[in-house]
Formats: structure tokens, sequence, C-alpha cells
């Protein structure tokens, strides 16, 4: 598709997600998709406007692609994964005439940096290292288990391991001993190590404009990259006077006006918040579309009102509806990984069909004997069962139940 010279404010998306470009289209804003090469063939089929990149790239071709984009009049980049963050920081850098864009961008990618302005901002963070080699490891454990008054036959205190700038689980190790030590490749370093955190685990969706906070989903983590749902129980929604001053804290410190979070804490009996970390980035685990199902507004349309500094605020109050009150019910998904090298069958009980939160499943039955990979952190997951219904317990209760079912075999 060749160069569109009148029309003007166009808006990119930096990473191919066939739902932000669905969502895009229905707003009538002009855009074009930023995305690797194998989705040219795709775009050009259905006449989305694309350019072809690679956010492997060293980030310093984030000029070219600026120029790129200025031919296309292009106002705004907004990004949709972990790894565009950089790049969309880069763009708007130079868009706006504001360095301190991409700057704040690489707070968001680097977990060292992000601690530390969390830990300057006033958050609980833990304690946090950088390791260069093994050695670093070992003295780090070393000096948690003396901090935690071990002694000699007790077991050890847990920590973590992960990479500076991946999303997720990917690259996390939980380190105990020198055999989880030694199991770690060297060409993984340099790491992050962090203490453990104590408290249940959850996640925020922020959406920013103008350096306030329009709407804040809290979503329920049962289990970390298997399963969770929105929005939260009242056992957790009741800490959300104490999350949303933590969040405050966030937007501040980092200097974000415009975008989304997705934020991770960690919270105990009492209310009180350790931070995880946090990235300004679409939320993995489908929790979009939890949040569209219950709160019946498109996400994906409030990222981008959101990341627009010429959205007015009438047009955000007018899309975004009022947290937990509104919620038609909870959403939840099991997340499904096989727990075998190799697997040759789908096998779905029966009472998870009959169950009346059942809603349905995106899994596949093999065809022929398939080699399943090895997985790096939680690894891709093999399809999901969405619910949604009407009682909190209930839905923890179900997708608790079923998180190491063994559905592939």
């Amino acid at each position: 598709m060749g160069i569109v010279e009148n029309v003007k404010d166009r808006i990119a998306i930096l990473g191919w997600s066939q739902q932000a470009i669905e969502a895009i289209g229905k707003m009538n804003r002009p855009y074009i998709v930023v995305a690797p090469f194998e989705f040219q063939a795709y775009a050009n089929v259905f006449g989305i406007p694309f350019i072809p990149w690679q956010f492997e790239w060293a980030i310093e071709e984030a000029h070219q692609l600026y120029e790129t984009l200025k031919l296309w009049n292009t106002k705004l980049a907004i990004p949709i994964y972990e790894e565009t963050v950089e790049w969309a920081g880069a763009i708007n850098a130079k868009l706006e005439n504001n360095p301190r864009l991409f700057q704040q961008s690489m707070l968001f990618r680097d977990k060292g940096l992000m601690k530390r302005k969390a830990q300057l901002a006033g958050m609980r963070v833990g304690i946090f290292e950088e390791a260069q080699n093994k050695q670093d490891v070992y003295y780090f454990l070393k000096r948690m288990n003396e901090a935690m008054l071990k002694v000699n036959g007790e077991v050890n205190e847990l920590i973590h391991v992960k990479p500076f700038n991946k999303a997720g689980t990917v690259g996390h190790r939980i380190i105990q001993s020198a055999q989880d030590i030694e199991a770690i490749d060297d060409q993984e370093f340099p790491l992050l190590m962090e203490s453990h955190l104590n408290g249940k685990e959850f996640c925020c969706e922020v959406f920013v404009h103008n350096g306030k906070i329009r709407f804040l989903n809290i979503t329920e983590y049962v289990k970390l990259g298997h399963s969770n749902f929105v929005p939260a129980s009242p056992s957790l929604e009741k800490w959300r006077a104490n999350v949303t001053r933590e969040i405050e804290k966030l937007v501040d410190a980092f200097e974000f006006n415009y975008g989304i979070l997705h934020a991770e804490f960690f919270v105990t009996s009492d209310g009180t918040l350790n931070f995880g970390e946090v990235g300004a980035r679409v939320p993995g685990g489908h929790i979009f579309e939890h949040i569209e199902r219950v709160y019946g507004f498109n996400p994906f349309q409030g990222q981008i009102l959101c990341s627009d500094p010429d959205t007015t605020d009438a047009e955000i109050e007018a899309f975004f509806p009022e947290e937990v009150v509104s919620a038609k019910g909870y959403a939840g998904i099991i997340m499904v990984y096989p727990h075998f090298n190799v697997i040759n069958q789908l096998t779905i009980p029966e009472k998870i069909k009959n169950h009346p939160y059942y809603v349905r499943h995106e899994m596949f039955n093999p065809d022929t004997q398939m080699q399943v990979p090895v997985r790096v952190g939680t690894g891709n997951h093999y399809g999901s069962i969405y619910f949604f219904g009407q009682d909190a317990d209930e839905m923890s209760y179900i997708l608790n139940e079923y998180l190491y079912y063994d559905f592939y075999k």
C-alpha cells in the first residue's frame, strides 16, 4: 500500500495484534502497523497499512523507523508487546521532541532500573542486586540467609533470578541450593537477583491519561501464568485503596502520563503491598479479554484513547465504566500446559463441560503423536479454557481444581 499523503495524525501500532488492529479499525482512526516481515502478506491481502520491522534489531535503528513513520504522517506510537516498549519510547521521543520519553521506556525494560525507581518512590521492593556470574549468586544467597538468621542445617531462604528485559516468567528461576545455581547457563548472565516477596500475587491494568488513573482493574492470580480471573475477589478488592495509592506512586515516579501500565504486586494479610514489577504494554494471560467480557468495553481501544494526548476528558469519561460495581460477573481462564514430553490426545472432563461457569475451550486434539518442546519460564500454553460466573469463590475453586489436570496425554 502506498503512502497516503492527505491522512494526518496516524497512530502506529508496534507489534502484530489482530485484536488491536480490529479495535483501532472500529474507531475509524488512521493507523499503520509495524510488525515482523512474516505478517506482510496478510497485511497486503486485507489492505492493512504496514511497515515490516524486526524488533530484535539494535535500538539505534529507531531513527530509520522514525523517518519512515514521518512519511506516513504518524503522530504517536503505541507498544503492544514487551519487546516494542523501547521502540515506542524512541519513536515518541522524536515525534514529541522529548528525549525523556525514551529514558522512561528503558525504566520499563530494565528490571534493575525499574526497582530502583520504585524504591526511590517509597515503595517496598525487597532486596535486589545484579549478578554478572554464578559467584555473585552464591554470595547473594549466602548474605540473604545470614540476614534471615539461618543456621547450618536449616533450609535456605528462597531467592529469585531473572533476566532484566524479559516479560512474564521467561528465564525466571527460583534458587535455594548450589545445585540450582549450577543449573544456570553462563550465557544467561547478567541477571537480576531478588529476595522472595511474601503475600498473594496479583496484577493491575491501569489506564492512565494526563497523569491520572482513569480505570484500574485488579486481576486475581490463581497461579501466575496458569490461571486468573477478573475482577478480583472481594478478599483482594478490599485492598483497592492501598493498591491505588501504590499505583499513584508509580505514575508519579515514572512520570507516566499516557498509556497503560501492567503492574504486579504481592499483598500480605494485613494489606501491606510489595512491588513486583511493571510494564507499559498489553498484559498477557488473556486479561484484556476478561476485562471486555465483564465490563463491556474494548481495552485495546482504551489503550489507544489513553495513549493519545489529544483525547478529551469527556471522551475518557464516556468510555470507561466504574470499576467492580459495573462488572457483569467474573471471567476466568485456565491456560493449559502439557505435563508430558510427548502427547497424542486431548481429554476434557465432562464435569468441566457441564459446569455452569464453563464458556468454551480453545485447545486442539493432536492428529498424531507430538513432541512437546522444552519450556522457557512458563512457556506457551497449548490452549485455554474460559469460564464466566457470578461468584468469586466458585470461580477460584474451579480454576484451582483443574490447575494441574492432564488435558493432554
